[in-house]
């Protein structure tokens, strides 16, 4: 076999491989775009509640929630009807297309801005809306290959899944509930690079259906060719990739960064009896810095000259290099800080607890108080009322209020039921005692102590 052979068989075989012809139906793939496009009825409540959905696996950082919320979602056939109305000149189906995607667009809001105004989670790290902000000619690629792809899946007899994993990479719901989240918190930096990015989702998703409408032949209303129009198309798309470029850039020089200091502070961890203890880079700011956290030894100027030359190898400069040589001490402090809250949160559990018993021991103490009586006060007023009673003992055991007399000449009967009524009212008691004694010994005495307050 000569080469002219070999290269007529090559020709040959790539030109069956990679042929269209056989597998494409142009027909049923412009009726089936034109059929989609119309956002009514339950096209509406769908998208509504994929919003939600998408919005709430954005609000919890739930990454299967977001993929299973882009399945759910009608959003790619205005898009590519748009795109394919542009490849066929088709300026009803590109009005078409516009309104329905403007509906979209507006129901999406709605539905995302409603649930970030009323979830009560706040997101002290949102990584997944944050990738939304910042879009940059990788997700230009995404989505004009992901056109391609949806374009293709539409268009050929055997359908497959293909939809479903466009709608995943291409992620246009994503963009929309973080334009939502940016309303419901009024932050611009939030709507506006999330738009942007779901502007050029839709744009390049359009540009690949035009191409691929083009590619494949699918028949135009109008033969006329306008350049202008041509021009106009061009134009958009330069004012959506110049922004796009400038964002990528900035993701390439911050992966460098990252990249050389994590590859300088690995060969230089160990600089005679210095060590690096911890590194970070701050990315936030022109020129990016380089923190590096020493421990050990004072570092020579000899080895900070040694640090400077291989930092200077792996693209960073001295000026971007920040060195902490007390990072022991930092530690210490935060292990002193430490210690001293243990110590603090200890005494304030005791003097609780001493505050806890002072409060119990007042209780009991006013029990006390409430039980006491007022023997001095009795003494008076009983001799008061009744002039013969020379002696008054007043008591309390568990069960009784005892009031001891004695009397010259000795109460009768009447006396002591009078007193002993005038002493309930008086003491608010009901179990009143009266007894009159007439031994002034010591025995006696002895008696009335053994009815003292129990």
């Amino acid at each position: 076999m000569n080469y002219s052979q070999f290269k007529k068989r090559a020709k040959h075989f790539l030109r069956k491989q990679l042929s269209l012809t056989h597998y494409i139906d142009v027909q049923a793939a412009e009726e089936n775009i034109r059929k989609n496009i119309p956002f009514r009825g339950p096209n509406i409540y769908i998208l509504f509640v994929a919003i939600v959905i998408a919005s709430v696996g954005l609000n919890v950082n739930s990454i299967p929630v977001i993929i299973g919320a882009m399945l759910i979602s009608p959003l790619m056939s205005p898009i590519i009807g748009f795109g394919m109305g542009l490849g066929t000149n088709d300026a009803a189906l590109i009005i078409k297309s516009l309104k329905h995607l403007s509906i979209m667009f507006v129901v999406s809001l709605i539905a995302s801005t409603l649930y970030f105004m009323v979830t009560p989670l706040e997101m002290e790290n949102p990584t997944e809306l944050l990738a939304r902000t910042n879009p940059s000619v990788y997700d230009v690629l995404i989505a004009f290959f992901g056109g391609i792809a949806g374009i293709l899946e539409l268009s050929r007899k055997e359908k497959g899944t293909v939809l479903s994993g466009v709608a995943i990479a291409t992620a246009l719901m994503p963009p929309l509930c973080t334009v939502g989240y940016g309303i419901a918190n009024w932050s611009w930096h939030y709507a506006s690079g999330a738009l942007y990015l779901f502007f050029i989702n839709c744009v390049f998703i359009a540009l690949a259906t035009y191409l691929a409408a083009k590619y494949l032949h699918f028949p135009s209303k109008v033969e006329a060719k306008s350049y202008r129009r041509l021009i106009i198309y061009v134009l958009l798309i330069l004012v959506v990739l110049i922004p796009s470029f400038f964002s990528a850039y900035s993701i390439v020089c911050e992966n460098q960064f990252t990249n050389a200091a994590r590859h300088f502070v690995k060969e230089n961890q160990a600089i005679g009896g210095t060590y690096i203890y911890d590194y970070s880079t701050d990315l936030s700011d022109k020129p990016y810095t380089l923190t590096l956290r020493l421990a050990g030894e004072q570092l020579s100027n000899e080895h900070r000259a040694y640090l400077y030359a291989e930092a200077e190898k792996n693209g960073i400069s001295h000026t971007q290099i920040r060195i902490l040589e007390d990072a022991t001490i930092e530690v210490r402090r935060l292990n002193e800080t430490e210690v001293m809250k243990d110590w603090l949160a200890s005494t304030e559990a005791q003097l609780q607890q001493r505050d806890d018993s002072i409060r119990v021991l007042n209780k009991q103490l006013d029990v006390f108080k409430a039980q006491q009586l007022p023997v001095e006060q009795i003494t008076s007023e009983v001799q008061t009322q009744w002039p013969q009673i020379t002696s008054v003992t007043l008591a309390r055991n568990e069960k009784q209020i005892v009031l001891l007399v004695q009397a010259e000449p000795a109460l009768n009967e009447d006396d002591q039921q009078r007193i002993s009524r005038w002493l309930s009212v008086r003491l608010q008691a009901d179990n009143v005692l009266v007894a009159q004694s007439t031994d002034t010994s010591a025995s006696a005495n002895r008696s009335a102590s053994d009815l003292q307050i129990k």
